[in-house]
């Protein structure tokens, strides 16, 4: 099934006046509105360029703002094949494409903190797997329309963030779509074992030799961990550290605990999970899955794991 997003660019009557015709973006899959914000006069930090040496590059537009994001169940589909039939649309409308990047080429971290974005569960972002597009279009008896969007992805799930601001009290967007879908974030291999085992360990993390600094991953278990607790706020989880028997136990389980605090960290910053769903803790060589007589095992062992708290 595939949305169509209809989005008048003006008001009727401005619209008979400049004789500009409304836009239809067309979102592949089943699509559901996850938030909507609308301020009748308000200002838009608009992005035209990638963030750089400690800025920004940004046009301060103001108008009527529209925001909204949208979740996509699009099995297989990545960003690029979502965002690539939005940008022919947007061209074909007559706007012109003020920035079109992917994550790294955005900025990474840095664009997307810099960046207004609808907070999560409406709105995820992968650190790692986003694109973002900005455009304008001028009329010729009015102030330029202006537009941008982001997608992302979560496992299956793709996010879409639409940003328009339309000048002289334009009107707010309508958009039609399936909102029947089923709830997201459940039917991964990751939340399938939660569900049933209530723990599992998230194999794919890479700490250096005594250290507690999570390398830069992306962790699919991660994106697939912040999906499933996204996707309903009511879950909670306890991220526990384990480590071999070399060292002392009190240093053990400190590392063990700043391992799991880091892993925690990794969720809120890059994907945008609650804090208040994720607790950490370590229990330093105490709770051994392997001997630590070999080297197999004591690597078995040190491992991150995610224990659920609550299945609702």
């Amino acid at each position: 099934m595939r949305a169509l997003l209809r989005i008048p660019l003006c008001a009727l009557g401005m619209l008979w006046a400049t004789g500009l015709a409304a836009l239809d973006l067309d979102l592949p899959g089943a699509a559901t509105m996850t938030r909507e914000r609308i301020e009748e006069a308000g200002t838009y930090r608009l992005p035209i360029g990638p963030y750089n040496d400690g800025q920004l590059p940004v046009l301060e537009v103001e108008g009527h703002v529209t925001q909204q994001s949208w979740r996509l169940e699009a099995q297989g589909m990545t960003t690029l094949q979502i965002i690539d039939p939005l940008r022919e649309t947007i061209r074909n409308q007559g706007y012109e494409v003020l920035l079109d990047c992917s994550g790294p080429e955005c900025g990474g971290f840095d664009f997307r903190f810099n960046t207004r974005v609808l907070p999560a569960p409406d709105m995820f972002v992968d650190l790692f797997d986003y694109r973002f597009l900005s455009a304008r279009k001028s009329g010729e008896e009015s102030k330029p329309d202006y537009l941008s969007l982001m997608v992302s992805r979560s496992g299956a799930t793709n996010y879409v963030q639409l940003m328009h601001v339309q000048p002289n009290g334009g009107a707010a967007l309508s958009i039609t779509a399936n909102r029947n879908l089923p709830r997201a974030g459940s039917d991964t291999p990751l939340a399938k074992q939660l569900l049933a085992q209530g723990h599992i360990i998230l194999s794919d993390l890479d700490f250096s030799t005594g250290s507690s600094d999570l390398g830069p991953g992306p962790f699919a278990s991660l994106q697939a961990l912040a999906g499933f607790l996204k996707s309903d706020p009511a879950r909670r989880i306890a991220l526990v550290g384990h480590t071999d028997t070399v060292g002392a136990l009190d240093r053990n389980i400190a590392l063990s605990k700043r391992r799991a605090a880091s892993v925690l960290e990794r969720l809120v910053s890059a994907h945008d999970v609650p804090r208040t769903q994720i607790a950490a803790e370590g229990m330093g060589y105490l709770a051994p899955i392997a001997s630590n007589l070999t080297a197999e095992g004591r690597e078995a062992n040190r491992r991150v794991e995610a224990v659920l708290l609550n299945a609702e």
